[in-house]
Parts: C-alpha cells; structure tokens; sequence
C-alpha cells in the first residue's frame, strides 16, 4: 500500500461522510415518530468489513462510537451465515447496543461480483416507547433491564428481503409483557414505521456506497478506507504527545461523583515516545442498583469522543481514534455491570460525567451541565388489573449549559457532548400531546463565573391537559458541575412539580391554603400529574474557567447571546435562500 495522496485523502473522507450524511437525510425524511423525524436523535455511520467504524456525519456521538460493537457482535455471531438481502436489529447492550430504546439496524454491503461484505451501513435511532414498566422506556426507577422494555440480541428483521412483521411484534410487543408490571411497545405501529425508514436508509447507503466502488475501483476504496483510519490515528498519537508535552507530566488523573456519591476514576499513563495511552478506570465504583450503570460500548464512545473533540484537525470520526489508547475498565464496576443490570440512565447520564472525568484529566475544559435532563410522558401499558391498555410514550432531552475553557465562554441553552438532539419543537409538542409549554428559556446566572463564564442553563415549564405518567431522570441535582482554574462552579438543576390540591389526592381541605403545592421531586421520579399540574425543569449551567479578577480590564462581563438553532435556524436558513 502506498502513501496518501492528499487531496484523494480529503476527498474520500468526504465522499464517505456525504454516505452517511444521505443516510441521515433518508431517515428523517421517511420516519414518523416526533423523536426521530423532528428531534433527530439518530445516527447512521459507515464500517469497514472488520466492524470498525470509518466514517459518519455529525450525528450524536454516543451512537456513533458504540455502534462498532454492535456490528462486530453481530459478524461474530453469523460469520459465514452473513448474506445479501439480509437486515439485522439489535439492542442489548450485551450486543454492542447503549440503552435499550436505542435500536440499531445493521446490513451488510457485498460486492457484486466476488460476493464478500466490503462495508457495513447501519442506522441506531432512539425509539419513544419499546415496554417496559413506564411509557417512554426511560423509567428513572428501574433496577433492572427486564424493567426498560424490550431487549434484542439479534433479531434478522429482514430475511432474503423479506420483512420479518411477525418476528418483530413478538421481540416488541410479546416477549416483554412477560416480565411482571411490564408491558410492550405501547405504539408498536410507530415503532415498525420507523424501523423500516432505518432499514430503508441502509439500503440508500449501500446503493451509495457501491456507486464509490464503481467510480474508484475496491482496491482503491478500501485502501483510502485504512488511510483515513491511519490519519486519525495518527492525528490522536500528536495529541497525546503535546498533552504530555504541555502537562509536563505523562500521569494525569481526574475523578468525579454521580450525584448518587459513586466514583469515577481515570488515571492516564501516556507514552510520549509511542504516542499512546493507557486509561485505566480502576477506582470507579462498582454496579448499582438503580440505572446508572453504563455499558463498555458507552463507554468507549465517551473517550473516543473526547479524542475527536480535543483534536484540532478537521477529520471524520473513526475507529482510528482508539488505536492508540488502551481502556481498562474494571471488572463488576459501574462501567462494566451485569448483564442483567439496568442501564437506561448509564448511556445518557453517566456517559456525560464520563466525558468531564476525560476532559478534566486532560485539562481541556470545565464541567458541562453533565445532563441530560430526560423527561418522559405518555398513557397506557399494564393497568392495576394487569390488563394491557393501548398508549403512547414522548421522549425528549433538555438543554443546559457547556463548559467554559482557557479563551472561551461556555455556551448557554445547548445540548452538551454526547448528546447532540434537538429539543422538541413547542408547536408540535402542543399540537401532538396534551401539554401546554408555558416557560421555555435560559435559565439566568446558572453558569459559572470565571475569567471565562460557564454557559447558562434552561428553564422549561409545561403544564398537562389530562392526566399523565411524567418521569424525570437526571443528574448534577446534588453535586454541581465543577468550575477549573479558579473558576466558579455552575449551579445544580432541579425539578419541581407544582401540583394542584384535590379532594380525591387529599391535599384539599375546607379553610386551609387552595393555592398549588411545590414539590422538589429530586432528580429520579415517576408521578402520576392530573389536569393542571406542571412541571418545572431547571438544567445546570456548565462551569466558569480561571479566576473572576483575571478578566481584562475594561471588558464586561459576558452574556449569553442567543442565536437560533434548530427549527429555527432551518427556517432563516430558508427564507434566506429565496
């Protein structure tokens, strides 16, 4: 194999971006769900024959890492059994998945004419409702997976190009009724529609993917496929080197608490001559009962993330990013659980604090909101009675603030990190459900101060029509996202419901206060909201960096600048076109 040619280097790292970026655009285009279609939490990415991941478009960084395990799990477990026309589902997190609401649907791309996978497409979008004991499939609650909904190891949704509608209900609809106080997908008619837009987008990409491999020849794809993979690599090898170079030390270490007090603990070792790195979590406390524990796929997409966002070149995401590193986690830990635990709270809250412990270490950055802030609501499932009742379920993840570093302030209203979704939009949410958004706006003063201020979080106040299941699953509710170099930490979140007094509750009584009650319902619940009652989220804001007195003299201090994003800027973006 010979070098690189540079600009064929760029190009091709492009062309397989601008797969999986008409991947994406093919999947929303085709779903129908609110969480997919309008808050895009998807991801769709290109791997090698191998399982290695070699090139995706900015989608949500969590998916994207983890994804490669789950294509390995499933290579390993066909092998020679793989065949075209074949589509493969998966979700456990025993399987290379993240949570179980997270679905990956995998295909093999063969070559026309040896008929040998030459790549893998494969989609991972995050279902609103797949069982489980609360509509939403994110139960803040849960101590197991059998509680979170369906689980699939491998399921062949499509067989010889035949869709498996059967196979489907029984894996989402039977199986995981079976656990006592479960129940199954409570909308399996959105679910299936949604499988088969991240089915039909696989397909856009192998059509895509074989018409490069027309255009260039295989050889030549293929060995532009390693020199990208070669270049990130190497790109991560630098980055190590002038860590160490700048630390002045080639030890770093870092720890930090879920709001729970578990530990975790990352100690880097790097080797200034190689290149690389050890990160040993050793010192990371061990499974827990709740759904905090994350699985080693979440894991290593927190640090392959962090790699990626710490490199100052413009280069896709790809397995070459963890060539150099060695991961240790501990056995048994939070970051390694059974396989039997419940982990709907490890991919999207512990991942965050995975990603500051990371950055801590390497002194990039302070604290972000190290949230999520997963709100769920919906009807149906199982009754008192044990009777299955038709429902619904809504997801959607709340934004907070970033992290302020050495020459920039944290950005205020974002999605931080490995999370990187949109917010429901307010018409459709009231247009969709039955809820009424009365607040939605930044959250003043919560970020850090410093030379350099955390972003500001967000407040989101919304009332329900009729009564509703509402959950809540966050954390930075007890400990606040830490500030670094002298800078102040951010304030923690909080959730407030604010419930109306009825007789039938017992919390109206003859002559004695009529006006609403506000609870602190802490940063896990379930609770059941009737006509009237509202619940009011306010996210932590991200951490100030250097001292408040080291600002340059004459500049003010900074506030949040808003600026659209999401459907709105889509809208300017537009409007501006004509």
């Amino acid at each position: 194999m010979t070098g690189p040619d540079p600009i064929l280097l760029t190009l091709f790292a492009n062309r397989f971006m601008s797969v999986a970026e008409a991947m994406g655009r093919s999947l929303q285009q085709t779903s129908i769900s609110t969480n997919i279609k309008e808050r895009l939490d998807f991801s769709c990415a290109l791997f090698a024959p191998d399982g290695d991941l070699v090139a995706n478009a900015p989608f949500i960084p969590i998916h994207l890492g983890s994804m490669s395990f789950a294509v390995k799990y499933q290579m390993k477990l066909y092998g020679k059994e793989l065949k075209d026309g074949d589509v493969y589902m998966t979700n456990s997190p025993h399987a290379g998945g993240s949570h179980l609401p997270d679905i990956t649907i995998i295909t093999p791309v063969f070559d026309t004419e040896s008929n040998e996978i030459i790549f893998f497409t494969a989609s991972r979008g995050h279902h609103a409702d797949i069982g489980g004991i609360l509509p939403g499939s994110m139960p803040p609650t849960s101590v197991n997976i059998f509680e979170e909904g369906a689980e699939i190891v491998s399921f062949k949704i499509v067989d010889g190009g035949v869709f498996d509608q059967k196979g489907l209900y029984e894996y989402m609809v039977d199986k995981p009724a079976q656990y006592p106080g479960s129940s199954g997908c409570r909308n399996i008619k959105d679910v299936e529609s949604d499988l088969k837009a991240q089915i039909a987008a696989n397909y856009k990409g192998a059509q895509l993917i074989r018409a490069i491999v027309t255009d260039y020849g295989l050889k030549t794809v293929q060995e532009y496929m390693h020199h990208i993979r070669a270049n990130a690599e190497n790109s991560v090898r630098n980055l190590l080197r002038d860590v160490a170079e700048r630390a002045g030390s080639n030890v770093l270490t870092s720890v930090d608490y879920l709001d729970d007090g578990t530990p975790i603990q990352l100690k880097v070792e790097i080797n200034k001559e190689a290149g690389s790195a050890v990160l040993d979590f050793e010192g990371t406390g061990c499974e827990v009962r709740g759904n905090l524990n994350s699985p080693i796929s979440v894991v290593h997409s927190a640090v392959i993330y962090c790699m990626r966002a710490m490199l100052d070149v413009d280069i896709p995401l790809n397995a070459g990013c963890l060539v150099p590193l060695d991961i240790r986690i501990p056995q048994k830990s939070l970051l390694s659980p059974s396989r039997t635990a419940a982990v709907c709270g490890g991919n999207v809250l512990t991942s965050q604090r995975i990603v500051d412990v990371v950055l801590k270490a390497f002194h990039a950055c302070a604290a972000s909101q190290g949230c999520t802030n997963n709100l769920t609501f919906g009807t149906g499932g199982k009754n008192k009675d044990g009777v299955a009742v038709a429902g619904w379920g809504y997801y959607e993840t709340i934004a907070g603030g970033s992290g302020a570093g050495p020459g920039w302030h944290g950005t205020s209203g974002v999605h931080t990190h490995i999370t990187n979704t949109r917010i429901g939009d307010v018409e459709i949410l009231e247009r969709r459900y039955p809820v009424l958004l009365h607040r939605f706006g930044l959250r003043s003063e919560s970020g850090g101060d410093g030379k350099w201020r955390g972003g500001d979080g967000v407040i989101r106040e919304f009332e329900v029509t009729h009564g509703l299941q509402v959950s809540i699953l966050s954390e930075r509710r007890t400990r606040a996202p830490y500030g670094m170099e002298g800078g102040e930490s951010a304030m923690m979140g909080r959730n407030t419901w604010i419930k109306q007094r009825r007789k039938e509750d017992g919390d109206l009584l003859e002559g004695e206060d009529q006006e609403p009650r506000h609870v602190n319902i802490g940063g896990k619940a379930t609770v059941f909201m009737g006509k009237g009652d509202r619940l009011l989220i306010e996210t932590p804001g991200g951490g100030g960096w250097g001292l408040p007195s080291n600002a340059v003299a004459g500049v003010l201090r900074h506030k949040p600048v808003w600026e659209a994003r999401g459907s709105f800027a889509e809208r300017a973006a537009a409007q501006a076109s004509f």
